[in-house]
């Protein structure tokens, strides 16, 4: 059985990359120092780590593994390929990040204003991301796929899984807490809906039907 490599655009790639970075530069100056916990696979990978004491190391690997896996099967290898790059440019940025101090230390005081920045940075870097074809993380995977399978919008499946996940948080996260991390994961996500809602140029269309006809492994 022979393989051929995705045929990726240089466009979608660089938007790809720095989507990701964007994401990377919110998550370091403002998440980590708010306090404010995440829906998807970081907070089950927190709650897990909480109740059943797994390794964050080993169980967000299998939690991203899996959700790339269903990425791969419903969106085709150029999904893959889109996702590398981001998850390539998460990381460099973030390494870059931390070679400097917090933009904003100050922040970590401003809980309320932390979730609406956070929210900003990670909704429109993971709603490029998405639109260039690729996903930095496990449940960007999930939701993309979901919405291909059901054709419902994007942001409805975000805002159920980080629903779910954040209740299942209020057993050892306060309720206050709790309340500043779901007002970030709503707003990011109808951000993210947004950014996929923006019109496209009078070219071939980017949708997911698109994008994956022809390319699946």
């Amino acid at each position: 059985m022979s393989f051929s490599l995705p045929k990726l655009k240089i466009g979608n790639c660089v938007a790809a990359f720095l989507a990701s970075g964007v994401q990377a530069f919110g998550m370091y100056n403002i998440h980590a120092l708010s306090g404010v916990t995440e829906g998807g696979v970081f907070g089950v990978v927190l709650l897990l780590n909480h109740w059943l004491h797994l390794s964050p190391a080993v169980s967000s690997f299998v939690l991203n593994a899996a959700c790339y896996a269903l990425g791969w099967r419903t969106m085709g290898k150029t999904f893959i390929g889109y996702s590398l790059i981001a998850s390539c440019g998460y990381s460099v940025t973030y390494g870059i990040c931390e070679q400097f101090p917090p933009l904003w230390p100050e922040i970590a005081s401003m809980p309320l204003l932390a979730s609406i920045a956070g929210a900003l940075f990670i909704g429109l870097g993971a709603g490029i991301c998405v639109r260039a074809g690729g996903a930095t993380s496990g449940d960007d995977a999930l939701s993309m796929s979901l919405a291909y399978l059901t054709k419902k919008p994007i942001e409805r499946f975000y805002l159920i899984f980080d629903l779910v996940v954040l209740t299942l948080s209020l057993s050892y996260i306060p309720l206050r807490r709790i309340g500043y991390s779901l007002l970030t994961v709503a707003l990011s996500g109808q951000l993210i809906g947004l950014v996929q809602k923006i019109p496209e140029k009078k070219e071939k269309s980017r949708d997911f039907s698109a994008k994956t006809q022809g390319e699946k492994a």
